[in-house]
């Protein structure tokens, strides 16, 4: 069953008096346990897309479906919990605060959800990331991998059913890559968690179930 499914999604933007189609009647879905990687050139629509799945947009035409909820005219209310309790992001920056210890960074999406101990999940979501002697490190004492398994640990803590991973391993060495692509791999496997990555990465795609090309927002396979 699909977690995430745009169906004829279409989305257009104006600029300088010029219409720009970043979307065209596209249609993409991801099941669950599922790993999609997301190709193309620059300005071929992949951060749109990536922003629809992950409901930060809406789209001109078309529908999203979420978890089997069509999600595609919710107010902004609806939207902000969709993407709560079902959406991760992992971002190719970090986007850690350098102030914070690795397991206060994980915790941070989780500050005002009480139904969980997001403290003792942190601490075990680090721990399967290969970082429990990390835990009271901050990011400038960390390597840049260390950081993006961070990262992924803070995206897991509302335990998502849907991954979102943009350039995850744009700023590593390609050993470095290969270990948090094993990890996104299990990920998958193991927790039956959709991940879908926007990439230049030729090795994204040895990991991947699937590939989804963009050319000028119009999905080529």
């Amino acid at each position: 069953m699909s977690v995430i499914d745009l169906a004829g999604v279409t989305k257009r933007y104006t600029l300088g008096g010029e219409t720009i189609v970043a979307l065209d009647a596209v249609d993409f879905h991801a099941d669950r346990g599922e790993f999609v990687t997301v190709i193309g050139p620059s300005g071929s629509g992949k951060s749109t897309l990536l922003n629809m799945i992950g409901l930060l947009d809406t789209p001109d035409e078309g529908h999203v479906t979420l978890a089997g909820t069509d999600v595609t005219h919710l107010d902004a209310d609806g939207l902000t919990e969709a993407r709560r309790s079902t959406i991760g992001f992992v971002f190719q920056q970090f986007h850690l605060l350098p102030m914070l210890t690795a397991t206060e960074n994980v915790e941070l999406p989780s500050m005002w959800d009480t139904r969980v101990d997001r403290h003792d999940r942190a601490v075990d979501l680090l721990g399967r990331m290969g970082l429990g002697e990390r835990l009271d490190h901050t990011p400038g004492q960390l390597s840049g991998g260390q950081q993006q398994r961070v990262a992924i640990a803070r995206a897991l803590i509302n335990a998502p059913e849907v991954l979102l991973a943009d350039e995850p391993t744009g700023n590593l060495d390609q050993d470095t890559g290969a270990t948090i692509l094993a990890e996104l791999q299990r990920l998958t496997e193991e927790e039956q968690i959709a991940i879908i990555a926007v990439t230049h990465d030729e090795q994204l795609e040895a990991y991947a179930d699937r590939t989804v090309e963009l050319v000028d927002g119009v999905v080529r396979r």
